[in-house]
């Protein structure tokens, strides 16, 4: 695989509770665990930023399966849930939906545009056996 770009972070303090920048500055959150897991949520925390990244890059993978297909993806969305749990074995594991809205087409068509970008998406393909992920057409 050709690298065509590489994203660099730092993440300081106290893990889930401290600090997180890109070295190119665009991201400088502070980090605080949510309420539900005992923190402030004072501060953002991984899923959320995972979801972010994760439903941006779905809906560009999206776009780009829509349009090579000539589907009208205009008003096109993708949201993000990331849960996090025990996994049963001391540690802990995520699990993802993603909803897919595509106003324009029919149910059957956003399913198959939404199975296609699952192919293509650079997330899909990393959680992919490793995570569960759920694709939702959403009823517009």
């Amino acid at each position: 695989m050709t690298i065509l770009y590489t994203a660099e972070a730092l993440a300081t303090g106290d893990g889930r509770n401290g600090h997180a920048r890109t070295t190119d500055g665009k991201i400088d959150v502070v980090l605080a665990a949510p309420k539900e897991m005992g923190g402030s949520g004072e501060g953002t925390n991984p899923e959320q930023l995972f979801a972010a990244g994760y439903s941006a890059c779905f809906h560009s993978a999206l776009r780009l399966v829509g349009k090579r297909e000539k589907a009208n993806i205009d008003d096109s969305a993708v949201g993000a849930q990331v849960g996090i749990g025990p996994n049963g074995s001391g540690g802990f594991g995520l699990e993802v939906t993603l909803e897919i809205s595509l106003p324009h087409v029919s149910a059957d068509e956003a399913r198959a545009l939404a199975e296609k970008a699952h192919q293509v998406c650079p997330y899909s393909n990393a959680t992919r056996g490793n995570i569960p992920v759920t694709l939702v057409i959403a009823e517009d």
